[in-house]
Order: structure tokens, then C-alpha cells, then sequence
């Protein structure tokens, strides 16, 4: 059997050059160097560091720019922009026509108040104007009757005038040729001359009854028409005892019970237009300074959005809140209901072209004066200087620059260390 031999004996050994070798050392070398590097500088930082901490249970976030948009995020519900309460106008007994959550449309009666003293007032009322309709008819006959009076005495006065004149004249043409005595002549001349006093006295003192009469009927006319107010009023009173629907809408609430005697001005019911909703809004009052009146709001509710515009502002702080109204813009969403709660967000102002951190704990940590910004694994307590501040981002004035990576959350556990070790 023939063995065959294997190639060992053709193999030569060959040595690198002499350049060579010393070149894979060198590498050799400085990779070492690296590592132990690289090595010592982590030993160092976890020396130096007070404390360590999973990264996992931390937020991490990178310094950016862009537009910061202040808002505010608050809380409110649906109310119904048109929600008149109905009140007693006096003492009475209240009959209620409706119950509450009936649907009523405008001028529907809700409730039948009983006042014996308004309905006897207006029968008083009424007596008097009629009383004083028949004062007025009498005066207005009287002053007739005074006018004839006056004129037939003026008209009476005319003719003797006129008689005085022709008699005059009559003389006149025979007491040139001596029939008549000079002395007859001056009398009928001296007659003219009363008859025309007493003329023009007469037609001025009928022109003054005239004047006097309408007076009088005028003063009657006058007490007549302040009686018709008077009754007018008592009418309006009685006929606001009928208590009728002011709008479309449903009976929210009734305040009283049926066949009760309440006061004057005695809340009776409420009334809900549905037709017309709005966001009561409840805002803290550190917002107040920043919020006014035409500011946009964002609404949500469930799978509702919907914008609007502050209409209305309380004037008074009421357990650290401020309310304030919101309209919505265009048509009414569809689906809201009565006293919904709401989330709602308030667009405050806008600022372009800032550096930017997600908002987190930081901020109200320590009064959001220090953050810790990570390099090389190792969390490092920084003082900054927070600006603006939103719902979701905060500005950076000073302390950070872009592309900085901060612990946003989880620095609870810190407790006020000057390095963490991330791990």
C-alpha cells in the first residue's frame, strides 16, 4: 500500500520585515492606551459621581428651536349662554303650570301667581279713568257752552256798534240843513264811540274764554291721560302675575313648590336654552395677568374639538379660580350637553425662533433654576433660566445650548446631587 505524502516538506517559514513589526506594535499600543483611557475616565466619572440611576426610569430630552406657544391648559363645562331665571314680582300664591325638564317654547304660561291687592288695585284704576273720561266729555261741553256764551255777547256788542254807526250817519246827512240840534248830533257820536269799546272789549273777552276754557279741558285731558298710565302700570303688574316662558328652551330648576305664598322677587324657576351653549371656563389666577378678552381657546370633550374666543372675564378671584366664558366659533358643536365637563386650552401668545426644552418636573423643581444635562453618561447639575412657558415646552434664556440632552422627568431621586450616573 502506497502512502502519500503530505506537503510539509515543501512549507518554508517566512518573517515579516523588520518595518512591519514595529507598526503592529504601535497599534497595538495605542488601542491599549485608548481603552485604558476610555477606562479610567468612566472609573473617574463614577468616583466623582454621588449617586447612580437606571436611565430607564428617566426622561431624557434634546434643547431644540422653534415657536413657543404659551397656553394654558384648564378645565371647565357646557353652560348654556341663555339662562334666564324667573322671579315673583310680589307677594302671592304661586300656581305652577310646568314641571321641571318640560321643553317650553317662548310664551308659554309657566305659572299663575295670585295677588288680591294688584287685581283690586287696577279695578281702582280703571274706576278712575273712567271717571275721569266722563270729567273730560262734561268739560268738553262746558267749554263749548262758555265759547257760544262769549261769542253771542261779542256778536251782540258788533250790532250795537253797528246800529251807533248807521244812527251817526243818519244825522250826519240832516244836521247840515238844521234839522236836527247840535246836541242830539254829539250824542250819536258819542254812542258810536261806546258801542265800539264795548264791541272790541267784547270779541277780546271772547277770545279769552276761548283761551280759558281750553285750558281747563286741556288740564282734564292731561289728569285724564297720567290716570291711563297709572292703570297701565297696575295692568302691566297683573298681567306679570301670568309667569310665561321668555324663551325656547327647557325648565332647568323650580325654586318653589306648587300652591306656595312667596315674596317679592322670589326666584320661581329656571329656564336652559339649549340652542345656544358656551364653556365656562375655570382659570387659575396665576393665568389672569396674561388672559383677556378675544383670546382663542381650544375645547375638548370626548371626540368633540372645537375653538372659540373669550367673551367674558369674572371680575373677582373665587378660591384661587377666575370663571370665563368661551364662544364657540361658527356653529355650536353638535352633541354637548349641559354642565359637560371640558378640557379646554388657552393659546396665550406666541414666540418664534427660541430655544426650547420639553416641559417636565424640572420646572417646578427647585423653581425650575437647575437641570441636569447628560454627557458622557453622567447626569450634571446646571443652573438655568426658564423664560416663557407652555403646556407641553418651557424657553431656555441662559444655562443651555442646542442640542443639549436634559433629564426632563425622574429627578426626583437625585436628591440635589451635583453628578448622577446614568447606567
Amino acid at each position: 500500500m502506497t502512502m502519500i505524502r503530505d506537503t510539509s516538506s515543501q512549507d518554508a517559514v517566512l518573517s515579516a520585515p523588520p518595518g512591519q513589526r514595529h507598526k503592529r506594535r504601535a497599534l497595538l499600543l495605542a488601542g491599549a492606551v485608548v481603552i485604558i483611557g476610555g477606562a479610567s475616565a468612566v472609573v473617574a466619572g463614577w468616583r466623582n459621581s454621588e449617586h447612580s440611576v437606571n436611565s430607564s426610569r428617566l426622561r431624557i430630552a434634546d434643547v431644540t428651536r422653534g415657536t413657543l406657544i404659551r397656553d394654558a391648559a384648564v378645565t371647565g363645562r357646557v353652560v348654556a349662554a341663555i339662562s334666564p331665571t324667573l322671579y315673583s314680582t310680589t307677594v302671592a300664591t304661586v300656581t305652577l303650570k310646568a314641571k321641571a325638564g318640560d321643553t317650553v317654547k317662548k310664551g308659554d304660561i309657566l305659572a299663575v301667581l295670585e295677588s288680591p291687592d294688584l287685581s283690586d288695585a287696577l279695578k281702582r284704576e280703571q274706576s278712575s279713568v273712567q271717571q275721569l273720561e266722563a270729567e273730560v266729555a262734561r268739560q268738553q261741553i262746558l267749554a263749548k257752552k262758555q265759547k257760544l256764551l262769549a261769542r253771542r255777547e261779542a256778536d251782540t256788542a258788533e250790532i250795537d256798534r253797528l246800529s251807533a254807526q248807521r244812527t251817526l250817519e243818519r244825522y250826519e246827512s240832516v244836521a247840515q240843513v238844521g234839522i236836527i240840534a247840535k246836541i242830539d248830533y254829539q250824542k250819536a257820536k258819542d254812542a258810536l264811540n261806546s258801542a265800539d269799546i264795548r264791541s272790541k272789549h267784547a270779541s277780546q273777552a271772547a277770545g279769552l274764554e276761548s283761551e280759558d276754557v281750553s285750558l281747563a279741558l286741556k288740564t282734564r285731558v292731561n289728569e285724564l291721560e297720567r290716570q291711563r298710565l297709572v292703570r297701565d302700570n297696575a295692568q302691566r303688574r297683573v298681567d306679570e302675575l301670568t309667569v310665561r316662558a321668555p324663551v325656547n328652551g327647557f325648565i332647568g330648576t323650580l325654586s318653589v313648590a306648587n300652591r306656595s305664598v312667596v315674596q317679592a322677587n322670589t326666584a320661581l324657576m329656571t329656564l336652559v336654552d339649549l340652542s345656544q351653549l358656551e364653556v365656562e371656563l375655570e382659570v387659575p389666577e396665576t393665568y389672569v395677568a396674561d388672559i383677556g378678552l378675544g383670546m382663542r381657546a381650544e375645547i375638548e370633550t370626548g371626540a368633540i374639538r372645537a375653538t372659540g374666543k373669550l367673551s367674558a372675564l369674572s371680575p373677582e378671584v373665587v378660591k384661587n379660580q377666575v370663571l370665563a366664558r368661551v364662544r364657540f366659533d361658527g356653529e355650536q358643536p353638535a352633541g354637548l350637553r349641559q354642565n359637560q365637563r371640558v378640557a379646554a386650552r388657552l393659546l396665550i401668545d406666541e414666540k418664534p425662533n427660541v430655544l426650547m426644552l420639553a416641559r417636565g418636573s424640572f420646572v417646578e423643581a427647585e423653581g425650575g433654576r437647575f437641570a441636569y444635562v447628560v454627557r458622557d453618561g453622567v447626569a450634571m447639575r446646571t443652573p438655568i433660566k426658564l423664560g416663557a412657558t407652555s403646556v407641553s415646552s418651557v424657553e431656555i434664556l441662559d444655562g443651555l445650548k442646542l442640542g443639549d440632552k436634559v433629564v426632563v422627568a425622574g429627578t426626583e431621586n437625585f436628591e440635589n446631587a451635583a453628578r448622577v450616573s446614568l447606567n
